[in-house]
């Protein structure tokens, strides 16, 4: 009896290993019950229908909690281990579209599972992005182009005011307060250059006013005649037609000497003859005496200017002191300082013009010169604040120039037909020339002083 209960014994561990061997060899099963009854089909839909019924009930009801739920429900039979899970396959499937369906909501670190279902689409959902609102710059580009194209096209489309019609007072600029006295509207009209533009046809190339001049003219000449009482000597020197450079001393804190020169040819010269003469940059930046000196025949002092002028055989005047000489102290007066690089020269030996030498006497005393502020007068753009007897004790009439005796003497021309305009590039020829003229300019200085008695009676 023992041996066969140990056989029994025996037996029931094989069975159960034979049990549990027998699903995982089994896979054939499935096919031979879908070809039959269908079981494999209706074990396959039970767990997919219970998993949806159960997702729509609960709203935060996970997807694998209701799979492994569905799992632990007793199935009719033995369930074959590919039809679970084929079943699952499905599951995971519907979670996924249901994920796609609703948007995720970040929060923080944390995020809301894609697979709860939302009955309604949440109020935090972002906008749609508009083409205007983003970060579309092309778009917004062409806007904005729309936009300028349509403002111009009604600036164009707005009625033009003639002349006849009267200017609202809004649209007449108006000076701030406290702005200089050149950028007020009065001054650019009749001064600036809106009033030369207005005339442009009767004003030459260099800013000449042939009106203006005419109505100063009586000045000058008064100023020439009974003022200065000037004298003149040499008026013979000068030729009579074709381009000639005058090279003069500068003097004088107030530079006259210039205007006086165009006067004294026009009234003295045989053929009474024009004269324009070279003028530093700062004087066409004062208020009121550069727009002055310029409409009455000063021109701004450069090679071109002068190469235009003696194109169109004009009589040229020309200063190469420059500054230093209207600066000089009464102590160096009738001195003459450096004469530049001789630019002058060079001009004359590529116009082929000749040079005359002139000697002005008597400007050295109408604002003697007593001291220079320099530093300070940067401030203002001149090259100084000049100290006199009576500027700037007495203010702007400090500045009226002293009733002296003024005597011109033109010296003999130097030609320069024997040399070529080549020559302007022999910088010891230049040299040489340059301390000719200014040699003889000095001499003939010196011999005026000696002749003269009196600084107001000559």
């Amino acid at each position: 009896m023992k041996r066969k209960g140990e056989k029994k014994k025996r037996k029931k561990p094989a069975a159960r290993g034979a049990a549990e061997a027998a699903p995982r060899s089994a896979p054939a099963k499935p096919k031979a019950a879908r070809k039959g009854n269908g079981k494999g089909k209706k074990a396959k839909s039970e767990p997919q229908a219970e998993a949806t019924a159960r997702s729509r009930k609960s709203r935060r009801r996970r997807a694998p909690q209701s799979s492994s739920s569905s799992a632990r429900e007793p199935s009719s039979g033995a369930q074959p281990a590919s039809e679970a899970k084929s079943g699952l396959e499905l599951e995971m499937g519907e979670a996924e579209v249901a994920s796609e369906e609703v948007p995720e909501l970040g929060l923080g670190s944390r995020m809301v599972p894609p697979t709860v279902i939302f009955d309604e689409s949440p109020e935090s959902a972002p906008p749609p992005r508009q083409p205007g609102n983003g970060g579309d710059v092309a778009e917004q580009i062409r806007a904005l182009e729309a936009r300028l194209d349509g403002m111009m096209r009604g600036a164009r489309d707005l009625p033009q005011a003639t002349d006849d019609e009267p200017k609202p007072d809004a649209v007449q600029p108006t000076t701030p307060a406290g702005a200089p006295l050149s950028d007020s509207p009065y001054f650019e009209q009749h001064w600036g250059r809106t009033g030369l533009r207005n005339r442009s046809e009767e004003i030459d190339d260099f800013g000449l006013d042939p009106e203006y001049e005419s109505k100063t003219r009586r000045l000058a000449e008064f100023l020439y005649r009974r003022y200065f009482r000037s004298k003149t000597e040499g008026i013979g020197n000068v030729p009579a037609d074709g381009r000639c450079i005058i090279v003069a001393n500068h003097s004088g804190t107030l530079p006259l000497d210039g205007m006086m020169l165009r006067t004294a040819l026009r009234l003295e010269h045989p053929v009474s003859r024009e004269l324009r003469w070279l003028a530093e940059d700062f004087l066409f930046y004062l208020p009121f005496a550069g727009v002055f000196m310029n409409r009455v025949g000063a021109v701004r002092a450069c090679q071109e200017n002068a190469e235009r002028l003696l194109a169109k055989e004009s009589l040229v005047a020309v200063f190469p002191e420059g500054v230093h000489g209207i600066k000089k102290l009464y102590r160096e007066r009738y001195r003459l300082q450096r004469f530049g690089r001789g630019g002058y020269v060079r001009l004359a030996l590529r116009m082929r013009a000749p040079l005359v030498p002139c000697a002005i006497v008597g400007a050295e005393e109408t604002n003697p010169l007593l001291y220079r502020l320099e530093t300070l007068a940067s401030l203002f753009g001149l090259p100084y604040i000049p100290i006199t007897p009576t500027f700037p004790l007495l203010g702007p009439l400090g500045l009226v120039p002293a009733p002296t005796r003024w005597r011109i003497r033109f010296g003999e021309p130097i030609s320069l037909d024997s040399y070529g305009p080549e020559a302007a590039d022999d910088s010891l020829l230049v040299g040489r020339l340059s301390d000719r003229v200014r040699s003889s300019i000095q001499q003939m200085l010196e011999s005026s002083l000696r002749e003269r008695r009196s600084v107001w009676f000559g």
